[in-house]
């Protein structure tokens, strides 16, 4: 039996399940193996795997999805990360990114607030969090700047390519929604049952469950989230207006 824990989360109302079969079965279909899938340590999606071609299936699995450092001990300075915000706002000092390390416990990774206010300005973190549209569980792109093994703390940045989208989302001039909590189908469906689908300039899939949309100019997304929250229990949403 071969496990790989991938870095895609499943929470909310728990589609992306489903959704991960059908990517898994057009991987691996035509191997002799059987997969098994779970939620573990913080929702992110283990995948079980069992038969004679496993370990191909597990190296092709660990390609098309990533895998989790699992261990502090496996956490590199200088080394990027796919990490998912977690616990926004609750802290003033900066915010937290679960990258996935479960052990000697589960530990978050911090992108302290000095670096925050250098990047984007000086003004407190809940009024980035919530200007920048930031919600738990979106995907982020980090590289680590410091461990301290001793105290088990991880010190993040941004890297160089998600700095540049974030500048980018918040510079173009276009009001954006992230929706977490659901598989981007599930959004689609709700825009077309609302007549909302010609609002919408671009959508685009952060993660499996992870959906950013780009509206187009002169839509505004408070109007959208009243219109299509209600078709989507369980979803979370963020936003960046312009006036």
């Amino acid at each position: 039996m071969e496990e790989v824990v991938i870095l895609e989360k499943v929470y909310g109302d728990r589609s992306g399940f489903e959704k991960l079969h059908r990517k898994l079965r057009s991987l691996l279909g035509d191997l002799e193996v059987e997969w098994k899938l779970s939620a573990t340590t913080k929702n992110w999606v283990k995948v079980s795997l069992k038969g004679e071609d496993e370990e191909i299936s597990a190296n092709l699995v660990r390609e098309e999805f990533g895998e989790v450092p699992y261990s502090l001990k496996n956490v590199e300075v200088g080394k990027t990360y796919r990490g998912r915000f977690i616990d926004l706002g609750k802290v003033g000092y900066g915010a937290y990114v679960d990258i996935g390390i479960f052990r000697p416990k589960p530990k978050d990774a911090l992108i302290p607030l000095y670096y925050l206010k250098r990047t984007f300005g000086d003004r407190p973190v809940r009024q980035m969090i919530r200007e920048f549209g930031w919600v738990d569980n979106l995907p982020v792109e980090v590289e680590v700047t410091n461990v301290e093994f001793g105290a088990r703390e991880v010190e993040l940045a941004f890297s160089d390519k998600q700095l540049k989208t974030i500048k980018n989302w918040l510079s173009d001039g276009y009001d954006k929604l992230f929706i977490t909590g659901t598989i981007s189908e599930r959004v689609e469906e709700a825009l077309i049952k609302t007549g909302h689908g010609r609002d919408v300039k671009r959508m685009e899939e952060l993660g499996l469950m992870e959906t950013l949309l780009v509206l187009k100019k002169g839509t505004q997304a408070p109007g959208i989230i009243k219109a299509i929250g209600p078709h989507l229990k369980g979803a979370v949403f963020g936003a960046i207006k312009f006036e």
